[in-house]
């Protein structure tokens, strides 16, 4: 072999190795690529996981004082709604008075129990000390009528009792649609907000039903 033979030789093996080197190299680093991407990868899963269980726990038990107050003003609204309600039997002459009467009790005595089962879930009382208006003038803000006004509904029969009880139920549901309308603008928990809609809707219809019984008078 001749010494410019050897000397080609020489670097040729030279470029051989310098690639190999380089090779591998890029192996190298691509290889840590990837295992960065798949740490990448299972960070985002055990972040979507971690915010699904949170959400989940979020809208299992999540209230605010808007809920708390909610329910513990509906509890005695809904309770005085069933007392007018059942004054109906033996009072009222109007066979859609006596209908509607008991819807009433049909749908509010359930939604009672459940109020109350949420204010014993979130570890609230369930009641409030007073309601605010019940000792001052025929009603409040929230349609509560007096002692004196379901006294003087009691008194009555026939067509007397049809008009009055037409008359304070529609107060009474005005009332519960302003509450539960708060509800729903400032409540925190679904349940509760679900309710106060069901609420806004089916009240909402029954006063309309009432004012139209009222107009046959």
């Amino acid at each position: 072999m001749t010494a410019f033979t050897r000397t080609l030789h020489l670097e040729s093996t030279r470029r051989i190795a310098a690639v190999s080197v380089v090779a591998a190299g890029a192996l190298l680093l691509s290889a840590c690529g990837g295992d960065g991407d798949d740490m990448a990868g299972m960070d985002h899963g055990g972040s979507s996981s971690s915010a699904a269980t949170t959400e989940a726990g979020a809208k299992s038990g999540d209230f605010d004082n808007a809920d708390v107050t909610f329910a513990q003003m509906m509890i005695p609204h809904h309770e005085q709604a069933l007392e007018m309600a059942k004054l109906a039997d033996g009072r009222a002459s109007d066979s859609e008075i006596k209908d509607l009467a008991g819807k009433i009790e049909q749908a509010q005595d359930p939604e009672i129990t459940t109020m109350k089962g949420w204010l014993t879930s979130w570890n609230q009382p369930t009641a409030m000390e007073s309601m605010p208006g019940m000792d001052h003038g025929s009603m409040n803000t929230n349609g509560m009528m007096s002692h004196e006004d379901m006294a003087e509904l009691k008194g009555m029969k026939g067509a007397e009792f049809d008009k009055m009880f037409a008359q304070m139920m529609i107060d009474h549901h005005n009332g519960a649609i302003a509450m539960a309308k708060d509800e729903q603008k400032n409540g925190k928990n679904a349940d509760a907000k679900t309710m106060a809609g069901d609420i806004v809707t089916g009240q909402s219809a029954e006063v309309k039903q009432l004012q139209s019984i009222l107009d046959r008078f």
